[in-house]
C-alpha cells in the first residue's frame, strides 16, 4: 500500500458489513477471519516491539504518559490488591503502578503485579526494561490470550488495560474475561483511542494519523504498515458510548468513560458489583498500612 499523500486520498473507512461468518472481523480496514486477524496483530507487535515505547513518545509528543498517569490515578493503587495488566507488554503501565503506591504508602506491591500479553517479544522488552530499573521482582510475567486469561475466577482486585482493547480480535470476550477474573468490588480500567470531538481537531488528526504516523513508523520502527493499521484500527474502534454498552453487556455496573486530549483517547471504567472502596479502608488499616505523609 502506498503511504496517502493527503488526506483526500487516505483510506476511507469501510461501512460496517453485516455477514453470516461469525469468525469474520476488521483488521484496520480489511475484513479478515478472526484466526488471521490474531496472526496478523501478533505479527506486528512482533515487528515493532524494540520500537515500541519511542514509538509512543514520537507519535504522541510524550503525551501519552500523561494519558497513563491518569489511569494509574484512576486506580489509585493500594496495599493488598491484586492487580492485572492485560496487554501489558512493556510493563509501561506496570511500572506507573508500582511507583504511584510506593509513593503513596511505606508498602510494595504484595501480591506481586501480573502482566499478560500474548506477544512473547513485548514481554521480554518490558522484562529487560524494568530489570534495569530494578522492578522485576514486584512482577510475574505471563504470555497468555486477553480472550481467554490464565487466571482463576473472582481473584483479581484491578484489571488495567492500556491501548490493548482494540487489538482482541474478540472485544466482548476479553471484557467478559476482565469481568471473569475481578472480585465483587473489583474495577476494570481501560485506556483507548477514541475520536476527537471537535470538527477542526478530527480533521487535523486524520491528516497526521494517515500521513505523519506511517512516515514515523518508517523512520524509527523501520515499518510503515504497521503504523498504518494503527491509524485505521483506531477508526474502526466502538465509539466511547458503543464500548460503554459492551461493557454492561459483559457485566460491569457503574460503567463510565472519560474523554482527554479533545477526545483522541478515551478512559473507560466498570466495576464487579458494588464498589467496596470504605471496606477496603477498613481492611488495610486492620492491616497496619497507612498514607505516607509529606
Amino acid at each position: 500500500m502506498v503511504r496517502p499523500s493527503s488526506q483526500q486520498s487516505r483510506p476511507q473507512k469501510p461501512q460496517p458489513q453485516q455477514s453470516q461468518q461469525s469468525d469474520v472481523t476488521d483488521f484496520g480496514y480489511a475484513r479478515v477471519s478472526m484466526a488471521e486477524k490474531t496472526r496478523r496483530v501478533q505479527a506486528v507487535f512482533k515487528t515493532v516491539a524494540p520500537h515500541y515505547d519511542r514509538m509512543n513518545d514520537a507519535m504522541s509528543l510524550g503525551i501519552h504518559r500523561l494519558w497513563k498517569d491518569a489511569l494509574v490515578r484512576e486506580a489509585a493503587p493500594r496495599p493488598g490488591m491484586a492487580i492485572l495488566d492485560v496487554a501489558g507488554g512493556t510493563g509501561d503501565v506496570a511500572q506507573r503502578l508500582i511507583r504511584h503506591q510506593n509513593q503513596s504508602y511505606q508498602s510494595v506491591l504484595q501480591p506481586p503485579l501480573l502482566i499478560c500479553d500474548l506477544n512473547p517479544a513485548m514481554l521480554n522488552q518490558g522484562r529487560d526494561r524494568l530489570m534495569d530499573q530494578g522492578l522485576t521482582g514486584m512482577i510475574q510475567w505471563v504470555v497468555g490470550d486477553g480472550q481467554s486469561l490464565p487466571v482463576a475466577d473472582a481473584s483479581i482486585d484491578l484489571v488495567t488495560m492500556a491501548f490493548g482493547l482494540r487489538n482482541i480480535t474478540d472485544k466482548i470476550q476479553a471484557l467478559k474475561e476482565a469481568f471473569r477474573v475481578l472480585k465483587t468490588g473489583g474495577r476494570f480500567l481501560c485506556l483507548e483511542f477514541s475520536q476527537p470531538n471537535h470538527p477542526w481537531l478530527k480533521r487535523a488528526y486524520d491528516l497526521y494519523s494517515f500521513t505523519a504516523l506511517p512516515t514515523l513508523g518508517k523512520i524509527i520502527a523501520g515499518e510503515a504498515a504497521a503504523y498504518r493499521y494503527l491509524a485505521e484500527s483506531i477508526r474502526m474502534f466502538p465509539t466511547p458510548d458503543h464500548l460503554a454498552n459492551m461493557m454492561r453487556q459483559a457485566g460491569f455496573r457503574h460503567v463510565y468513560h472519560r474523554l482527554f486530549s479533545g477526545g483522541v483517547v478515551a478512559l473507560h471504567g466498570g466495576t464487579r458489583g458494588q464498589r467496596l472502596l470504605k471496606k477496603h479502608v477498613k481492611d488495610y488499616r486492620k492491616k497496619g498500612y497507612r498514607k505516607k505523609t509529606r
